[in-house]
């Protein structure tokens, strides 16, 4: 399958429907490993470990630049910045498979360089699970 198609949405408080976000770029990996946690004994003639707590880590997202006007993608996600909101978002795949999670952003913009385009980054803090629905028949 390929990733074209690929959207962010957002709802913040007072939303009832999710917004995309436009000029979506790119989509970091979603999902996170467990830590280890040695569970070896004295007893015990190799170690021995347990899955801990995952981590999912921070997801950057990257975003062609555009602050033309008040729904513009960086006008967006600076004002979830600065008014330090958890929003919630949806990264949903052209098959319909959708991840979801409640995160604060900061917005860094990339570096410009000669007869490039200019691109934002928008990393997600996350302050949930990810939520994963499957696509529907």
């Amino acid at each position: 399958m390929l990733s074209k198609d690929t959207t962010l949405s957002y709802k913040k408080s007072g939303m009832t429907d999710f917004e995309e976000i436009p000029l979506l770029m790119e989509v970091p990996e979603i999902g996170g490993d467990p830590e280890r946690v040695e569970v070896t004994t004295l007893a015990d003639s190799v170690r021995k470990y347990i899955s801990g707590v995952r981590d999912l880590g921070d997801l950057q997202f990257k975003f062609l630049y555009d602050n033309s006007g008040p729904t513009s993608n960086y006008r967006i996600l600076r004002g979830l910045q600065e008014n330090n909101e958890v929003a919630t978002f949806k990264v949903e795949y052209p098959d319909g498979t959708a991840h979801q999670f409640d995160a604060y952003v900061s917005v860094k913009m990339d570096a410009a360089a000669v007869n490039a385009a200019l691109t934002f980054t928008a990393t997600m803090f996350l302050q949930s699970d990810i939520v994963v629905t499957n696509p529907t028949p």
